[in-house]
């Protein structure tokens, strides 16, 4: 897997080229910036997994890496983030329109690769989780500021935002392989559980662990007035002057009581909750694969479900 991810960072880098200097010079620093690389992974593992070893692997893979970068690079103009993966974000360097559209050039290099591969179940697949992100994008700001949220509402933001793209990387390694539709529903059911308790555990862990160690500044989810699961819980069990410091939070974008806020999520055991729940999508994603064939990748696949959920960063 080592050697065929080395493949997906070189394509990358061959795609991301471009005559334009600024172009070269962001997408260089957002991908050099590394990060998990878990969505292009996931078009492997489950390719491999089904039996397919071909080339077009690799170029898929990093077009779902490009998808994803692009995401990046708005959320954190949307979100006026100053760091990511430990490193300040590119719109910190380099302002917010150059990274806008950067990242429309890696949603445009992203499609001409889709055409290139000659699959138009892989073109559906893509440009309709594409979109599918977009529409969560756009769900997740109508959300911010809003202490009312429901859990189903803040669950809907994620299985578009988030989870989509896992989803469908799970679903083009299926295609790849020439699953049927059975087998390919079978395999993004995966992916899309996967993804909701990546996702899960991210929120979480804005209160539970350390800047150092997120690569990223904790509280920057309540900063944005963000009202994620660890808020929603928190805010059921605790008593009223607590729940209306937290609404007020939200509402606000306050920071500055985040030390008592955090004390209040750990001691409803809203982070206990929230993890649950991503151990319960976690299971989902194990049980979904029960039947595909014992093999390295398959076993990589169970892998990434327990990492998912149990991980600092």
């Amino acid at each position: 897997m080592d050697a065929d991810m080395r493949q997906v960072d070189a394509v990358i880098h061959a795609r991301l080229a471009s005559q334009v200097a600024l172009i070269n010079q962001i997408g260089s620093y957002i991908v050099s910036a590394g990060g998990k690389r878990i969505r292009p992974r996931l078009v492997l593992l489950f390719a491999r997994a089904l039996g397919y070893a071909g080339p077009a692997q690799h170029e898929l893979a990093a077009t779902i890496e490009f998808i994803h970068t692009a995401t990046l690079l708005h959320d954190d103009v949307v979100d006026e983030s100053s760091l990511r993966r430990g490193r300040a974000t590119s719109n910190a360097i380099f302002g917010n329109a150059a990274s806008v559209l950067v990242g429309d050039f890696l949603y445009s290099r992203a499609f001409q690769m889709m055409v290139s591969a000659g699959s138009p179940r892989v073109l559906e697949v893509l440009a309709d989780a594409t979109n599918v992100i977009a529409e969560g994008e756009v769900l997740q700001l109508m959300n911010m500021h809003d202490p009312d949220l429901s859990v189903d509402e803040y669950l809907r933001v994620i299985r578009f935002k988030t989870a989509k793209l896992f989803e469908a990387s799970a679903r083009v390694g299926a295609v790849l392989a020439g699953a049927d539709a059975a087998l390919e529903e079978t395999c993004a059911t995966y992916g899309r559980a996967l993804g909701t308790a990546f996702q899960l555990v991210d929120d979480l862990l804005d209160y539970e662990g350390n800047s150092d160690e997120l690569g990223k500044n904790v509280g920057d989810d309540l900063r944005e007035g963000k009202p994620t699961l660890p808020l929603l819980v928190a805010m059921q069990r605790a008593g009223e002057a607590e729940r209306t410091l937290i609404r007020h939070a939200i509402e606000h974008g306050e920071v500055e009581r985040l030390p008592e806020i955090i004390a209040i999520v750990r001691r409803t055991g809203a982070l206990e909750a929230t993890r649950a729940a991503a151990e319960h999508e976690a299971a989902q994603a194990r049980a979904s694969i029960a039947a595909l064939p014992a093999s390295a990748a398959r076993t990589a696949l169970l892998d990434l479900c327990a990492r998912a959920v149990h991980r600092s960063s």
